[in-house]
C-alpha cells in the first residue's frame, strides 16, 4: 500500500474513534484507549493486502479484491473495531478501504451463519412496512444506547429501497439515519449488499454519507459481484433434507440486520462531515496529503 493510502486508512479509523462521545464507556482511560487505537491501527496497516488478489471469507468463499483497493484482515479489523467502541462486531471478516486519497469510504465485510434464508417473500414485500419495522427496531435499541451513553438514533427513510436479484441471490438496501434531534442534513448512510449462500450470507456494509452514496453505488455493486461462494456453499447447493433453514425471510432480514448494525455504525455518525477537522487536529504534521483532504472537505 502506498504511504498516502496507509495514512488515509489511519485517518479513516481515527475519525471513527474521535467521534465517540467521551462517556460512551464508563471508566475508560482516554490515553490508554488512544494508545490502543494507535497500536491497532499500525497493526492493521502492516497487515493490509492490496488488490488485485483473492481474499478468503470465512470457510464460505472469496472476494476478488480489485486493483486500487486494500483489505485489512479479520484479526486486525476486529482489534480496530474493539478499539473504536469496546465491543466491535464478531461477524466482521475484514475491511476494504480505497488506496486513493480522493475517496472517503469504508466497506466492512462480514459473514453471518444464519442458515438458509428462503427468498419467497421478496416477491410481495412492502417497503413501507419494512421501513416501519426498521424504525421500531431502532427505537427499541435506543434504550441500550442510552444506558451506554451513546447518542440515540432515528431512521429517516430509505436511501435505496430494498431490492432482491433472484438470479444472483443478492440483496441490497440503504437506510439513512442520524442522531436523534440532529439538524444535520448530510446523513450517515449504510449501503448494505448481501450475497446469500447455503448456510448464511456474506454482507458488505458501505459507510459513507448522503453526498457521496450515489456515485459509490457502482463500486458497491462491483464488490458484491466479486464475491464467489465455494462449491457446495452456494445458495443453489441447499438440501432440504440436511440443511438448517433460517426462521426468518428476507424482509425480516432487512429490518433485523439494519437495526442491529446501525447500533454500531451510529458511532460513525457525523464522521464524514467532520473528517477534515478530525484529521487536521489529530495529524497536523501529516503534510501535503492532509492539506489536500482538509481543503477538499
Amino acid at each position: 500500500m502506498t504511504p498516502r493510502a496507509l495514512q488515509y486508512g489511519r485517518c479513516l479509523f481515527l475519525g471513527l474513534f474521535l467521534t465517540l462521545p467521551a462517556h460512551a464507556e464508563e471508566n475508560i482511560n482516554p490515553e490508554m484507549a488512544q494508545a490502543e487505537y494507535e497500536a491497532a491501527n499500525q497493526d492493521a496497516m502492516k497487515a493490509a493486502l492490496t488488490g488485485p488478489t483473492d481474499i478468503a471469507i470465512s470457510d464460505q468463499g472469496y472476494l476478488h479484491l480489485p486493483e486500487g483497493m486494500a483489505y485489512i484482515p479479520k484479526t486486525q479489523t476486529q482489534r480496530l473495531l474493539q478499539a473504536i467502541d469496546g465491543h466491535g462486531d464478531s461477524s466482521v471478516e475484514g475491511a476494504v478501504i480505497p488506496q486513493s486519497d480522493d475517496e472517503s469510504w469504508m466497506m466492512l465485510v462480514s459473514y453471518e451463519k444464519a442458515g438458509f434464508i428462503r427468498d419467497d417473500d421478496a416477491k410481495e414485500w412492502d417497503p413501507d412496512g419494512m421501513l416501519d419495522n426498521l424504525k421500531q427496531g431502532t427505537e427499541a435499541a435506543n434504550e441500550a444506547r442510552r444506558q451506554r451513553g451513546i447518542p440515540e438514533l432515528e431512521v429517516l427513510g430509505w436511501a435505496e429501497v430494498p431490492a432482491y436479484d433472484a438470479n444472483q441471490h443478492q440483496l441490497r438496501w440503504s437506510a439513512s439515519a442520524r442522531e436523534k434531534g440532529s439538524s444535520n442534513s448530510n446523513y450517515t448512510i449504510n449501503y448494505k449488499t448481501l450475497a446469500l449462500g447455503r448456510e448464511g450470507y456474506i454482507g458488505m456494509n458501505l459507510i459513507t454519507d448522503m453526498e457521496n452514496v450515489n456515485h459509490l453505488k457502482p463500486m458497491a455493486s462491483q464488490l458484491i459481484a466479486a464475491v464467489n461462494y465455494n462449491e457446495g456453499k452456494r445458495y443453489s447447493d441447499f438440501s432440504e433434507d440436511t440443511d438448517q433453514v433460517a426462521e426468518y425471510g428476507l424482509a425480516a432480514l432487512v429490518a433485523g440486520v439494519a437495526a442491529k448494525k446501525l447500533g454500531f455504525f451510529a458511532l460513525a455518525a457525523g464522521f464524514l462531515a467532520k473528517f477534515a477537522k478530525v484529521i487536521f487536529i489529530a495529524l497536523a504534521a501529516g503534510g501535503a496529503t492532509l492539506g489536500k483532504l482538509f481543503r477538499r472537505k
